[in-house]
């Protein structure tokens, strides 16, 4: 039996060719797409929802109902993570599911009382801020676990792959853009940051949940493991450098959007070429050293100090934060010690916090009439077409077989928890409306509750 083809890992200078092309045929997509939505007009925007569902004048102790809020989306994200976990899916996906079922979506529909005292609107400022520190050093342990070697050591094999598998997303998101600005946007946007955002958002790829999916199922060392975890983690560096320019669009002008877009190319540069020799040097890399206060004291300041540095450019402090985890060597002692204690903590504190936070914004009852919900259903099936199909083109190109090429597809398609932190970028910024948020969100629940079964019905069909 002959084994499947593998991709080649040598690029030709057809190969070159066609990536440049590649690439230059999406920003030429794009700049026709910009050409023609600038043309479109918006409605005025709606007023912003409250964060979730109005509570009385009583609510007093906010920080007591902020203990509630979190006890309250853990119970129910461990509970509908284990049902999940029993049906092959991520817990990631439960947790998510418990802190829009605590929201206005569902409690705040079939109990208003209960769902004023578990997650008051008084509690949302609070609850955002914990949420945004629960994200950001859950961005830094997403850098953290990121092998960089890896990814240079099989960078001719797998550059093609991920990059399709953001090209073809984010050219069709632009492209749906035009049909979704007038319906879901307003006039204070522009088309150009509108589409930018959204090309970006169907781009993501969520490496912990696909790492977590592939070890479930017993094949992340296996050469499809080994090559959708490399795709993935180089996807993730190119579209959060992406998503540092639609914020920079979003935020300024376009002459301020170019000189943060360089700011941020040398703030990378800066990182990659001065900061990490020197962190790798310092830091204990045998994992029988000993981890010091003081050397953990470091790494926070450096943490905190990136975050700052990424969020006074005028990009997101996640960005800074992930970028400041990609630097610190995975295989060093500091990154063992930090993944198997801190990362606990903020896995099952911090990030249901950004759940609730998430739940509280998500109103699934925007989605009125079937005009709504076709709306949405477009939405999941370009996201899925993008990410599947220009991952599978792109890996069969390579020399990869049908069958693993369309698992790769799939787990290319994993966005779970990632495509909600970039879609709270959005609804922070008002480049998207509480609307299409919700629209979004469910977009990014669909897609990855298809991976598993997909992944399963290709294995069962290879045996």
């Amino acid at each position: 039996m002959t084994a499947d083809p593998t991709p080649r890992n040598n690029f030709t200078l057809a190969a070159v060719a066609a990536y440049v092309g590649m690439v230059a045929g999406a920003v030429a997509i794009f700049l026709v797409v910009r050409r023609y939505g600038e043309g479109l007009t918006a409605p005025a925007r709606v007023p912003a929802l409250a964060g979730g569902v109005q509570t009385s004048t009583a609510t007093s102790d906010i920080v007591f109902h902020l203990l509630v809020a979190l006890a309250a989306v853990i119970v129910a994200g461990r509970l509908l993570g284990w049902l999940l976990r029993s049906a092959g899916q991520p817990p990631v996906i439960g947790e998510v599911l418990g802190g829009i079922l605590l929201g206005p979506s569902f409690l705040g529909r079939v109990t208003p009382a209960a769902a004023a005292y578990i997650l008051p609107s008084s509690v949302a400022p609070l609850l955002g801020s914990v949420a945004q520190v629960g994200v950001v050093l859950y961005m830094f342990f997403v850098g953290l676990g990121l092998n960089t070697d890896l990814i240079r050591r099989r960078a001719q094999t797998t550059v093609w792959i991920s990059h399709a598998s953001i090209v073809a997303p984010f050219v069709l998101g632009s492209v749906l853009a035009v049909y979704l600005y007038p319906r879901l946007s307003s006039s204070d946007v522009s088309f150009t940051s509108f589409a930018l955002f959204i090309g970006v958002a169907m781009s993501i790829t969520a490496f912990p949940v696909l790492a977590r999916i592939l070890t479930d199922r017993g094949i992340s060392q296996t050469e499809l493991g080994v090559i959708a975890l490399t795709c993935a983690a180089a996807d993730d560096v190119t579209a959060w450098c992406l998503l540092a320019l639609v914020v920079g669009v979003a935020q300024a002008s376009v002459t301020g959007a170019v000189t943060t877009f360089a700011l941020t190319l040398v703030f990378i540069a800066l990182m990659f070429l001065a900061i990490r020799p020197l962190v790798s040097r310092w830091i204990p890399r045998r994992s029988n050293q000993r981890v010091t206060p003081g050397t953990l004291a470091i790494v926070l300041i450096g943490l905190a100090a990136s975050a700052f540095a990424t969020d006074s450019i005028g990009v997101h402090a996640i960005f800074g934060a992930f970028l400041f985890g990609a630097i610190v060597p995975s295989d060093s002692a500091v990154a063992r010690w930090l993944v198997k204690r801190p990362q606990s903590l903020v896995s099952m504190l911090l990030l249901p916090a950004f759940f609730a936070f998430t739940g509280m914004r998500t109103e699934i009852g925007l989605l009125s009439g079937p005009s709504a919900w076709f709306t949405c259903g477009l939405i999941v099936v370009v996201a899925t077409a993008g990410k599947f199909g220009g991952t599978l083109a792109a890996a069969r190109l390579t020399g990869m077989a049908w069958r693993k090429a369309a698992g790769l597809g799939a787990l290319m398609n994993t966005r779970g928890l990632m495509e909600l932190i970039v879609l709270n970028v959005g609804l922070d910024l008002q480049v998207i409306s509480p609307a299409l948020f919700a629209m979004m969100v469910l977009m990014a629940l669909v897609t990855t509750l298809a991976t598993t079964p997909v992944l399963a019905a290709l294995q069962s069909n290879s045996t």
